[in-house]
């Protein structure tokens, strides 16, 4: 808990600082940052949550999508049965 306190204080600190900036070339430093991680994250992802991914997508692009009250039903007969048979 300390240390997503901690986290936050450094986030809101930086907050005022990169507001005040006002040459590009550190603003697009730090936006060529995020890119690259971001483009990291999707190159060491496994090709198995990849493809997952890849399908809610085209899901959502079909709207083929099931609506959230279908999975939270799903999630309370699985909780029920685990209950019942942790017993």
């Amino acid at each position: 808990m300390k240390a997503d306190t901690q986290i936050l204080d450094k986030k809101i600190e930086l907050i005022p600082w990169l507001t005040s900036l006002e040459g590009n070339v550190i603003i697009e430093k730090l936006i060529q940052f995020r890119n690259a991680e971001t483009k990291a994250w999707w190159k060491t992802t496994q090709n198995e949550k990849k493809a997952s991914i890849m399908k809610g997508i085209e899901d959502a692009d079909n709207y083929k999508l099931k609506p959230y009250s279908s999975a939270k039903n799903i999630w309370k007969v699985v909780i029920k049965f685990f209950r019942l048979n942790m017993q």
